[in-house]
Order: structure tokens, then sequence, then C-alpha cells
């Protein structure tokens, strides 16, 4: 009997205890990529339900690949890029609210904010949408709000962190007094309220950047000199991977209203990569990338001690350069996919998808709660006003579907102010003219994309008769 209760209690319950993950065959993966050889921390892949964006190799300057998620297999060497930034690109992250913007933050200390087109690039793309100055050195870390819509924080080795209204360009909330060292990484909680912090002196910190207050700190959160990370949960606790003093990988979990003691450490192997923790909100299990690693462990997370549940890792042969993380929304709930990441090799790109394997082909609702949609809660202005916002969520009981290109726009402060004054004109009169304005940009769109794609054709002719007559002389 007493033997039946331990059995009981070594083996928990879970729904995820078997998740398994897959590459996907070669003739979906991505190839013949120069994955970035920087050596900076970040993933260097950004993922959403349309395109895949990479940070590459790139001679003069920084640029990086936005392709759509269809376009697998062999990418030619001349394949348009986003290339405006003088050095090279170490950050890149996509807009929550909108498919089709991007930023990117780059050595050249600036952040740039791009719109791509609604089929990906034709030509390339060396004219951002905005360019948001302030940081005095290169600039790590880009990462959207999740509910404000247009607010985008950075963070440099200026040990600065920057909240931008992106609408009108303006760095609104700038915290440079908090950080003695190195940021290594910055994560906002659920709502947006709060961010939380890692940095190189040791010390995790939670700040509230409206008020420019830290509210929680915890020193030496892990002994070992190497980078840390640090993201929040859904409940508002805070999970760290870090290293020992003995150079051992760890992963903790903190309560920010008690940062004295962690909740729990767990203890992993003695490699020396730095783990990129990806969250899932939905269903409490973090997956762990180890970069140079060529596993990605994960583990489930509860209310009731021990808190952290090791489930199973997913190994492979080759090491992995970065990692892309795809939204729940841009998944297959069809197939029970419950993540999908991106894994940056040396040369290629290559999906692997992790499944928790059910018979049934019904929509499984215990996989699948309500997911943030991609629709904002709050406008920025809102958000710096003090209010906050949770996700607005979306069933994908009938599989995700994506709405139309949302056009972005960026508008200077005295624009903004006549805006207003318009809405107040009677709503029939602004609503004609909405349409027509819409209507306008998207012919210019067009017809701007039919001018690349002709000049496109003429070189490749060009191109292709310089090539014959080369044929013909060879020949002769």
């Amino acid at each position: 009997m007493a033997a039946n209760q331990d059995m009981k209690r070594v083996v928990r319950q879970s729904k995820f205890r078997h998740v398994f993950g897959q590459a996907v065959k070669n003739d979906q993966c991505y190839d013949d990529i120069r994955v970035s050889r920087v050596t900076w921390d970040s993933s260097f892949c950004a993922v959403n339900p349309k395109f895949v964006a990479l940070i590459i190799e790139a001679s003069g300057g920084g640029a990086f690949l936005v392709l759509p998620l269809l376009k697998t297999g062999r990418i030619d060497k001349s394949y348009p890029t986003v290339c405006g930034h003088t050095g090279p690109v170490l950050d890149i992250d996509w807009c929550p609210h909108n498919d089709h913007v991007i930023a990117s933050g780059s050595e050249d200390c600036t952040v740039m904010v791009w719109q791509i087109p609604e089929n990906g690039l034709v030509t390339s793309m060396a004219e951002p949408v905005v360019v948001l100055e302030g940081h005095s050195k290169r600039v790590g870390i880009i990462t959207w709000h999740p509910t404000a819509r247009n607010v985008l924080l950075s963070a440099g080795c200026d040990n600065q962190i920057i909240i931008w209204n992106v609408g009108t360009g303006e760095a609104m909330i700038t915290l440079d007094e908090m950080h003695p060292d190195v940021i290594y990484n910055v994560t906002w909680n659920r709502n947006g309220s709060l961010i939380c912090t890692a940095c190189k002196d040791k010390s995790i910190r939670v700040i509230d950047p409206r008020k420019e207050m830290i509210v929680a700190e915890k020193e030496k959160a892990h002994e070992g000199a190497r980078p840390m990370r640090a993201i929040f949960l859904s409940n508002g606790n805070v999970l760290t991977t870090g290293f020992s003093r003995m150079s051992e990988r760890q992963l903790a979990l903190w309560n920010p209203d008690n940062m004295e003691e962690a909740m729990t450490v767990n203890e992993m192997d003695t490699s020396n990569g730095v783990l990129l923790p990806f969250y899932d909100p939905d269903t409490n299990v973090v997956y762990l990338c180890g970069k140079g690693d060529s596993s990605i462990r994960y583990f489930e997370i509860t209310d009731e001690a021990p808190y952290v549940h090791f489930l199973s890792t997913f190994a492979t042969k080759e090491p992995q350069r970065g990692m892309g993380y795809m939204p729940k929304r841009g998944l297959d709930v069809n197939k029970c996919e419950i993540a999908r990441f991106y894994k940056l090799h040396e040369r290629k790109c290559e999906p692997i998808v992790m499944t928790v394997p059910r018979k049934s082909d019904l929509f499984q609702d215990d996989l699948y709660p309500d997911t943030s949609g991609p629709d904002h809660a709050l406008e920025a202005e809102e958000w710096f006003e003090g209010k906050n916002g949770d996700p607005i969520l979306i069933s994908l009981k009938n599989g995700y579907v994506p709405g139309k290109n949302r056009e972005f726009k960026v508008v200077k402060k005295n624009i903004l102010d006549t805006k207003n004054t318009e809405n107040s004109s009677p709503a029939n009169k602004s609503a004609s003219q909405t349409p027509s304005i819409k209507s306008g940009a998207k012919l210019e769109e067009i017809l701007k994309e039919v001018k690349s794609l002709k000049d496109l054709v003429s070189s490749q002719d060009k191109r292709i008769a310089k090539l014959e007559e080369q044929m013909s002389k060879i020949a002769i």
C-alpha cells in the first residue's frame, strides 16, 4: 500500500508529460542563409504567423532577412534584405499588434521600425518608417509592449532603458540611473505595467517604468559570472536562468514580494552557453534553449512546490546559433502543436514542432485556452498616462485566420493634435474620408511594388543578355 502511495507521488499527472519535438523535413527549412556571427546573446530570429526574420552577415552595415513563412527551400543570395543600419543588427522583434511591423536595434546606436509589404520584400529596404535615436552606445535589446499600441522598449550598452512612443517617434521614459553595468535582458509582465531586468552586476530588478522606481531587487540572484536571463510568468513570479559559482547552469523561481530566498533553484549541467528562456503563459511551460547547445529542455511551472517540473529534452546533433519562437496564434491547432521553434544553424533555419500526442481529431480545448490576439488593449498615450490593460484574448478553435495588413503611420506631435480636433466633427464626414485615404495608400503601395518588379525584370534581362554574350564568346 505504502509503495502504491509512493508511486502516486513519483509520477505526477500532467498533460504535457509526453510532449515531443520533431524537426521538419529538409525541404521545409530555410537554406543557404549566412546567420550573423556577431558576439551578442540575443536570439537572432523573430517569428510571427506571416514572416520569419533572421539577422544575417552583412558587409558594411547590418541587415536582416524577412521571409514569408512559406518561402522555404534555398534562399537566393540576391534575396532582398532590410539593410538600413550602418552597424551590425543585434536584436529584432515583431510588433504583437501588427504582423507587418518589425523593430531592430543595432551597433550603430539606433532603433529602427520597418513596415514589411503584404507579401514580403521585393527589393531591399533601406528606409525605415521611423528612426529612434537616443542611445549613446549599441542597442542590444528590443521588446514591444504586450498590450499598448506603438510602445517600444530598447536597452543599450550605455546601461539605459528607453521607452518610446513609436507613433510620434519620441522617447517618453528614460531609465538611466538604475543599472550600473550592461543589461542582459528586459521583459514586460503580462499587462505591461512592470518590467524585469537582468544585469551584469548579478542583480535582478523589477521596475515600474512609469514611476521610474525599482519595486523589487535581488542581488547575486546567480553567483556565476556568465550572463543571466529573467522573465515574468503570468502569475507575476520571476523565472531566471544563470550560472552557479561552479559554472553550473541554473533555473530559479522568485516571488517579487519576497526576493530574499528563491522559491526553487534547479541545477542542470556545466555547459557554458547562455540559456534563453521561452515561456508559454497559456500552458505554463517554459522552454530553455542554450546558445551553442544542441538541445531544448522544457519544464512545467505549477503553483505547488516544487513549482518547476522537468518534462523532457529535445536533442539534435547540430548546435543552435539562435532561436525564434512562434506566437500561439501561429500554430497548427489541428496537429496539437503547442510550440514551434525556428532553430538557426550556421547556414540554415530549421523549424522544430512541439506536439502533444492525442488520438482525437477534435479541437483540444485543454491545450488551447484563449490566447493573446493581435488587437491592442490601449493606445500609447493611455499607457503613458498610467492606464493598464490586460491582453485581448482570442479563441483558436476554428484555426486562427490572420487579418489584413494594417497601415502603420508615424506622425509628428502637432499633426496628432490637429487629428484630435478633426475627430470632433460629424462622424459621417470622417468615415467617408478614411476609405479614400486608405485605398489611395494601398494603390500607391501596389504601384511601388509593380515599379520595383519592373526594375528587377529589366536588370535581370540585362544580366541574361550579358551572360549570353559571354557564353557565345566562350563557344567561339
